[in-house]
């Protein structure tokens, strides 16, 4: 089977023509005539036509295994004879490449990141000072390689031929200096820029096994890459090439595609700062240099803490980015930098963390965009938009890229909420968490911010910078969480309820009607010594076989224990959780501490009662557990949530922070207005348990656990007051359900629970999060009860509101909620508002997280009771019909 010929034609000559894969020499027939050379039908013109014997001469050989003394018969007389006719001509190159050759060498995909590169054959370059043994050995292991070969006999014919073929590999005879100068040849090699990428081999004379081989490191110095110890076999050549190949030429096969990669980097109208894993500057693009006012060389090599800073970010921002990108993760939001000429510009920053050997961090890729908030950021902005756009068509095409991909980073919510057929109407009812809380006017900016900064995307038209000034706008309040109160329907029964749980009081007052009036009486009576409960009565044994489910009735255990329901479930509860075990103290003194905290309850009020805390106790247990929630947290964790529980609303006076701020109570003046009833439970809790050591179950632990055990316990209880509500959702979802959902739809992710709460354990600020949701779910748990359950808590908390709207008009104090008149309320109304604007997007979150579709089927159940009353114009618990049975 033939193959074309292959001829090259150097300043020396003609190099070399093969056709045939059975005939390995060129034809025989060759006619030399007036500057021409005629090879097997084909005309190629040369200077040095008389040159030709010679180069026939070299090549007419075959494979070495058929190589006997007629081959080296013919090179010797054939090569005498050229070299003595042509003193002149020292330089021939040569190439081959048979068609079997060809089969070897096709293309080859490799991959660089995410670029798909395609490699054609390798080309080598021979450079020998003669053809010996070891030059025909490289010759034929690049033919069985499929590789190109040229060879070069001088320095110039080396040069011409590497400057035009730009060959990959080139192996230079380095074993005697007789001929020419092999570290002379490769130093004029590199001192081309071509030669970055190629691999340059010394072939050096074998040492005798009582030499000592010599060091590499003048090799290296003259630009050598690589030994190879004189062997002329086909095959020891042949695994030579190819390493190389696999080796260094595929790896600088793949740093040439970065050439690319750069060339798109310099023409980005972004602007891009790449740093080393200490912040040291390794490259900058055009853009950046444009940005900054400063040029490449004043900035590669510097660390950033070398660079000045603005005077504008916040003391701890820097702080805040370097803990985010340490840890692996994106950064991204609004940074103050000072330009070289002293000003100030606003950017939008994106630091994305490199991981590289070894799986560390190895680099720092930031994405900076100005923000047009002021008048120099937005002269450098519109200079930068007008070099972007240059054309109508190019906005156009911009437009719609962004239109087609404008929430492409933003993660659906409803994908992370509970998609259990179980509650099929609920599903149809409610809406996602992050998508409810931004339809409405209680939104808090956070959340605006979190939106606005999704819809912005690369490349957007100036509408998106305007947008980013509202983001700078929100920024600039102090509390990013805290709601802005309004609603577009303005109903009252919303507007009083939100208002009345989310203020500290001094929201209704109109010029200077407000006197401070007599302070609330919260001293506690004579505490009674706990006893000792021997024996469980079979009657409460039977009600608490089922204090596992979640369908568990705690007002029949409140019914038969003489509403003191606390100490029985929290002694069961306890014992199943090992809490004893935990604090190492006895049975009887957690009795007496139940005991002691239950005596505390007041169970005059209606609905802020031991009943109340029990249910919430066994709401905390129901959770903990839950497999993901379990796996989630460590036993300390589950022991302060259960304490937590029990004591979260101890003492309460049956009246809400914003009554007690207006009365001008003790309570108000002792904790500045500030969380007043949760700071007082929490203070209220640890003293009476520290009182007395028959009922201190702190007593046996050490000093290290007890300070963690009692700051998971009050970060519990302050997370149930609800000024804080909205952020403490906000941030559960953010980095609780968002990460987890991105992780269950990731290719690279196996999704599974263990991973998932592997992850969350490795970092406290997670764990705490998830402890903030559960006790704020468990504290507000009645509308996700069974309906019976739900009106009777429903029933309670409306009478506890009444009973506190009656004092307030008595006192003539401020009305914190109105509509909570026991004469005009419409019950079902407030159920509805409470649910809609506080537990539907906690529970939507909560069950995403922790798999809850029982409760998200009785909160739909319980819904639609209350919307079919309010529909029904019926102001009540029940219709008539159904109080009347």
């Amino acid at each position: 089977m033939g193959c074309a010929p292959s001829i090259h034609v150097s300043h020396s000559g003609v190099i070399y023509c093969r056709d045939s894969e059975e005939s390995n020499s060129p034809h025989q027939t060759t006619t030399i005539s007036q500057g021409t050379t005629t090879l097997h039908g084909l005309f190629v013109k040369t200077d040095a036509a008389d040159s030709i014997p010679s180069v026939l001469a070299y090549q007419n050989q075959q494979p070495p295994p058929s190589a006997g003394p007629r081959r080296r018969e013919r090179r010797e007389s054939g090569g005498a004879s050229a070299r003595s006719r042509t003193p002149h001509c020292c330089s021939v190159e040569a190439e081959t490449q048979t068609s079997s050759s060809s089969a070897k060498a096709s293309t080859t995909e490799v991959q660089v990141g995410p670029m798909r590169l395609t490699q054609y054959p390798i080309q080598v370059l021979l450079i020998f000072a003669k053809e010996d043994n070891q030059s025909n050995g490289f010759w034929w292991a690049c033919d069985r390689a499929g590789y190109r070969c040229n060879v070069a006999w001088t320095l110039e014919s080396a040069l011409e031929c590497f400057l035009d073929k730009h060959q990959e590999i080139i192996v230079i005879d380095h074993r005697n200096s007789k001929y020419f100068d092999a570290e002379d040849i490769c130093r004029s090699i590199r001192a081309t820029e071509l030669s970055e990428h190629t691999v340059i081999l010394a072939v050096v004379p074998r040492t005798s096994a009582d030499q000592e081989e010599s060091s590499v490191r003048p090799l290296l110095d003259a630009g050598f890459d690589r030994q190879f110890m004189e062997n002329s076999s086909v095959t020891a050549c042949y695994n030579e090439l190819v390493q190389i190949e696999h080796g260094e030429v595929r790896s600088q096969f793949k740093l040439r595609a970065c050439n690319a990669v750069f060339t798109a980097l310099d023409h980005c109208q972004e602007a891009v700062e790449i740093t080393s894993e200490d912040h040291v500057i390794q490259y900058v693009n055009p853009a950046f240099e444009r940005m900054m006012g400063y040029c490449k060389g004043e900035l590669i090599g510097k660390e950033l803490t070398e660079l000045p800073k603005s005077d504008k970010n916040s003391a701890d921002l820097l702080d805040n980015i370097n803990t985010f990108i340490k840890k692996g993760k994106e950064w991204q939001g609004v940074y103050y930098a000072r330009r070289k000429s002293g000003d100030n510009i606003q950017q939008h920053v994106k630091i994305t963390p490199v991981v590289g050997q070894g799986g560390k961090i190895r680099h720092f890729v930031s994405l900076k965009r100005l923000h047009c908030t002021n008048e120099n950021n937005k002269q450098l902005y519109k200079s930068h938009r007008e070099d972007k756009y240059t054309g109508d068509n190019s906005q156009s095409e911009s437009s719609s890229y962004k239109c087609k991909n404008r929430r492409k980073d933003s993660v659906d919510v409803k994908s992370i909420t509970s998609q259990s057929s179980d509650a099929p109407s609920l599903q149809t009812r409610r809406y996602s968490s992050m998508a409810r809380i931004h339809s409405m006017t209680i939104e808090a900016p956070i959340t605006k911010v979190i939106n606005i900064i999704n819809a912005a995307q690369e490349n957007s038209p100036i509408t998106v910078a305007e947008a980013l000034d509202r983001v700078l706008e929100i920024l600039r309040t102090t509390e990013l969480y805290s709601p802005q109160l309004g609603t577009k329907d303005e109903d009252p029964h919303t507007s009083d309820l939100v208002g009345g749980l989310m203020n500290d009081g001094l929201r209704r007052l109109s010029g200077n009607e407000y006197v401070f009036s007599k302070n609330i009486n919260l001293s506690h009576t004579h505490l009674p010594v706990p006893n000792t409960i021997s024996d469980v009565p079979p009657c409460i044994a039977q009600l608490l076989d089922n204090e596992e489910s979640w369908d568990f009735n705690i007002f029949e255990l409140e019914a038969v224990t003489n509403k003191r329901p606390l100490v029985y479930l929290g002694l069961k509860v306890f014992a199943r959780f090992g809490v004893s075990e935990f604090l190492n103290c006895s049975e009887a003194t957690l009795r007496a501490w139940l005991q002691v905290i239950e005596a505390n309850y007041h169970s005059s009020n209606s609905y802020h009662n031991s009943t109340h805390a029990a249910d919430v106790l066994h709401a905390t247990a129901f959770f903990l557990g839950k497999e993901r929630v379990k796996g989630s947290l460590d036993h300390l964790d589950e022991v302060a949530a259960l304490i937590a529980a029990t004591i979260h609303d101890v003492d309460h006076p049956g009246r809400t922070n914003s009554f007690l701020c207006n009365a001008g109570s003790e309570l108000a003046v002792l904790y500045n207005d500030t969380a007043v009833l949760e700071s007082h439970h929490t203070a209220l809790a640890f003293q009476l348990t520290t009182k007395d050591s028959k009922y201190n179950i702190f007593k046996n632990i050490d000093r290290n656990r007890y300070r963690t055990l009692r700051q998971a316990i009050i970060d519990m209880v302050l997370a149930t007051e609800m000024t804080k509500h909205f952020e403490h959702v906000n941030k559960f979802v953010n980095s609780i359900n968002k990460p987890m959902a991105s992780d269950e739809t990731s290719p690279h992710s196996e999704g599974s629970d263990t991973e998932c709460t592997a992850n969350i354990k490795n970092f406290p600020d997670n764990q705490t999060l998830i402890k903030r949701m559960m006790i704020k779910c468990a504290d507000v748990a009645n509308p996700c009860r069974p309906l019976e359950l739900c009106i009777e808590w429903a029933g309670r908390i409306s009478e506890e509101y009444f009973a506190q709207t009656d004092e307030e008009k008595r006192q003539g104090l401020p009305v914190v909620m109105p509509v909570f008149d026991r004469n005009t309320c419409s019950i079902p109304k407030s159920q509805i508002s409470f649910i809609d604007y506080f537990i539907t997007d906690m529970f939507d979150a909560w069950d995403a997280f922790a798999h809850l579709p029982v409760l998200m089927q009785h909160l739909a159940n319980n819904y639609k009771h209350w919307k079919t009353l309010d529909d029904l114009k019926c102001k009540s618990l029940r219709l008539p019909s159904e109080n009347n049975n």
